[in-house]
Order: C-alpha cells, then sequence, then structure tokens
C-alpha cells in the first residue's frame, strides 16, 4: 500500500459496518459503501496485451505445498516503491503478469488515493526478488476496481510472468498463499484458506462497492497490497488489497480484488487507457424471505430499491423506490419500492446481483430490461445506462 497513514485509514473504513451500497451497485454487506470515482491515467498509447497467452510455467502439485509456490512464483513477485508530488513515499508489491514487461498492482499503491484529489505517483521503481530495481512507468488506474498496471522495459530484467486463474469458482475452504513485502520485508509468504467469497466490500480508492472480493486469513499486512493471492495450483486468483482492523493491523480478515475484476481493468488500460462502468443510479437493499413476508411482498428474493438519484437513468426509466420507513428485526427498512427480480433475464437474489450484472456484464448507453415486482404486478422497465460519474449528485 502506498502509504501507511492511508493504509490506516483504509483499514479503519473497513471497520465501519452497515451503509447500504450507493448508486446502483447493490447493497453493502456491513461496510460502508458509496459512489464512483473513475480516474484512469494513460501515460502511452499501449498495445494490446494477452497476459493468458503466455506460456504457462510448470504446473505445480495438486496437493498444497507452500514451498513449491513460493519457489516457482515469487521470482515474479515485485515490491514497488513509489514517490508523489506531496514528498511521500510509499511501498506495495505487484506481480508481473506478462513478458512485455506487464506488472499488476492495486490503484492506492501508485497514486495519493484515497486522499483527494487523486493523484498519480511522479516516480514508481519496481524492484525484484533478488534486489534488482528498474524504472517503472505506469500505464493507468481503475480507482473503482483498485487495480493498477505499471509496465518495466522488458529488457531491463529477465520477467517471470505469473499465471492467471479463475476468481469465479473459487471456494471456501481452498488453501491459498499470499506473497508480497509486508512492512517492507519482500517476499514474504503467508498461508491461509479461503475464507469468504463474493463479498462486497469498501474500496480505499472509490466510494462504489467492490463486489466478489475474496476473503482469507492468510496475512495481509501493510507493504502486501498489489501482491497476489495464489491457489494451490500457483495461479492467481486475488490481489490482495486491504485488511478489516479495529487497530491497524492484521486480524485474520483479509481481502483480495478477484482476478476476473482484475484482467478486465487491466484488459481495458491496456487496450483503451481507460475503464468504464455502467450506472443506474440506485441503491438496494436484500429482500429475503422473513423480510418479504413482514413487508407482505408476494417473493421470497430479489433487490428492494430504497432510493433513486434525481436526473439518473434509473430515475428517468421510471423505477420506483420506497417512501416509508419501517422498524424490522431492530433495523430501518425502507418499504414500499420496487423489487428487482431479473435484468435481461438474469435472475435478481440480492441487492449485490445487481451491482454485480451492471457492473461487470453491462456498458454504458446499453439499454437492459429490468423486470421489477410492484405492488402485486410485474413490469419490465427498460433503462439505458449512464455512465458512472466522477462525482455522484447529492442523495441515498
Amino acid at each position: 500500500m502506498p502509504r501507511i497513514a492511508a493504509y490506516a485509514l483504509a483499514s479503519a473504513a473497513g471497520a465501519l459496518a452497515g451503509a447500504a451500497l450507493a448508486l446502483g451497485v447493490g447493497k453493502a454487506t456491513g461496510w460502508i459503501g458509496g459512489t464512483d470515482k473513475t480516474v484512469v491515467i494513460r501515460t502511452q498509447a499501449a498495445p494490446e496485451v494477452q497476459p493468458a497467452a503466455q506460456p504457462q510455467p510448470p504446473p505445480l502439485p495438486t496437493s498444497f505445498e507452500p514451498e513449491s509456490i513460493y519457489a516457482k512464483r515469487s521470482p515474479g513477485v515485485v515490491t514497488i516503491f513509489s514517490s508523489f508530488p506531496t514528498g511521500e513515499q510509499g511501498q506495495g508489491s505487484g506481480f508481473v503478469v506478462s513478458r512485455q514487461g506487464y506488472v499488476l498492482t492495486n490503484a492506492h499503491v501508485i497514486t495519493t488515493a484515497p486522499a483527494q484529489p487523486v493523484e498519480k505517483a511522479n516516480k514508481v521503481y519496481v524492484e525484484f526478488s533478488n534486489g534488482d530495481r528498474v524504472d517503472g512507468e505506469i500505464v493507468g488506474y481503475d480507482l473503482f476496481s483498485d487495480v493498477g498496471v505499471v509496465k518495466v522495459d522488458p529488457g531491463g530484467h529477465r520477467l517471470t510472468p505469473l499465471p492467471l486463474g479463475t476468481s469465479s469458482n473459487v471456494v471456501v475452504g481452498e488453501p491459498v498463499a499470499a506473497i508480497g513485502s509486508p512492512f517492507g520485508n519482500e517476499n514474504s509468504l503467508s498461508v491461509g484458506v479461503v475464507s469468504g467469497t463474493r463479498r462486497s466490500i469498501s474500496s480505499v480508492t472509490s466510494e462504489f462497492q467492490l463486489t466478489d472480493a475474496i476473503q482469507t486469513d492468510a496475512a495481509i499486512n501493510h507493504g502486501n497490497s498489489g501482491g497476489p493471492l495464489l491457489d494451490g495450483r500457483g495461479r492467481v486468483i486475488g490481489i490482495n488489497a486491504q485488511i478489516r482492523s479495529n487497530t491497524g493491523g492484521g486480524e485474520g480478515v483479509g481481502f483480495a480484488v478477484p482476478i476476473d475484476t482484475a484482467r478486465r481493468s487491466m484488459r481495458e488500460l491496456l487496450s483503451h487507457g481507460e475503464v468504464h462502468y455502467a450506472y443506474v443510479g440506485i441503491t438496494t437493499d436484500d429482500l429475503t424471505p422473513v423480510l418479504a413476508r413482514f413487508l407482505d411482498v408476494p417473493v421470497s428474493s430479489g433487490a428492494l430499491v430504497t432510493c433513486v438519484k434525481p436526473n439518473s437513468p434509473g430515475d428517468r426509466a421510471g423505477i420506483h423506490a420506497g417512501t416509508s420507513q419501517q422498524s424490522f428485526e431492530g433495523a430501518q427498512v425502507t418499504a414500499g419500492g420496487d423489487v428487482i427480480l431479473s435484468i435481461d433475464g438474469r435472475t435478481v437474489r440480492t441487492g449485490s446481483d445487481v451491482a454485480r450484472f451492471v457492473g461487470q456484464r453491462l456498458e454504458p448507453g446499453q439499454k437492459a430490461r429490468f423486470t421489477v415486482l410492484r405492488g402485486d404486478d410485474r413490469k419490465t422497465i427498460v433503462v439505458k445506462l449512464g455512465q458512472r460519474p466522477l462525482q455522484p449528485a447529492p442523495g441515498c
């Protein structure tokens, strides 16, 4: 992570709980949520790169052998040193993903985020496991997903790309290994298990929720940010990003950006120099069976619309938010709004599903069909999606 002070702030923010996800990306699961501020820097015309097409390293044993994972993958893990316009210095981690010299890391490792306004580092150095240090160039960053891409001269150092896996089929209980530079201790290994999947968490670089984050009990501390979370076969399934802590230290609850999300960000950054996300402009809450009975809603699951941003795509399309506050099981519930049942035929069971479908599968300008329950009637509402604003309008 770029700065210890900033990391402590991220840890503290992660410890706050209970706010709903804002601006059309679904419900928070016990974390503070909010808005989108995509800021993407393109420093040069980047060529198309297909990291997945790179020659794959030799396969690892099917059993979990941390020593084998470390021996084969640590040469591709790097320490990133950043210098900021303020004179502040930072340190995080990263990993090589292609022989063209591209390195994945977190956006907050190479920018001043969460401080506003966000500025990129004016100098980046990449240090390899043998101590060899080279200049790095910031290709771009995606604040929504906390993903950054740095490039080094492929002729300046022998590169060992790490193979990228998939995060969509990660399961709770599977063993994982994290490699990075906690507290400046380069190429440190920690191991644990996946302790949660499909988490919606607050990002340290955006007020929007990051969906499908991977939770792990592998130790993640200051400086681990940007390093790889590897499965038992040594494939990257996530980018270690933050911890949830009451003290600012590692307490066994760490989170990684899912590699499927990071791959999409990297592809867009390298191809177009920026990353766009679709936007509806609504806040939702989970509709559970018990809550449905309490509200006398004739379905048992879905996303209950609690707020619609004025003049947002959802507002213009006619999505209705709830208007009455009711007390339910010790919490306040906004009742009376539409219940989103599906988007373009994909079933919506939770507020996070709205975030997942809109943010990951749809594009700005695209028209999406929202099937909603309004009272006892099912309606199809066509929403022309917008683009996530840097500074969302007040409300919700």
